[in-house]
């Protein structure tokens, strides 16, 4: 088991229930957006932990692009707001 997945993965699923929390108690739909970001990358360190990495590399990669534009898009909503 390559550890820094694992890490990856338990750091991801610090950052979504911290997400989820802020979403809950700011009522601001940005802390959930980057959780459900936070939710892909986690889903792609499991899919590497079970040995998946090799069969699924497009799909990983897409996983991995799409959770990074949602995270650029949440940061430039909040940092360009109206």
């Amino acid at each position: 088991m390559d550890s820094i997945y694992l890490v990856n993965l338990i750091l991801c699923i610090i950052i979504v229930v911290f997400g989820y929390l802020g979403f809950k108690k700011a009522k601001k739909t940005w802390p959930l957006y980057i959780a459900i970001s936070f939710v892909l990358f986690g889903l792609s360190h499991l899919l590497t932990l079970l040995g998946l990495r090799e069969a699924l590399t497009g799909f990983l990669i897409a996983i991995r692009t799409i959770a990074y534009l949602l995270v650029a898009y949440t940061l430039y909503r909040v940092a360009f707001k109206k």
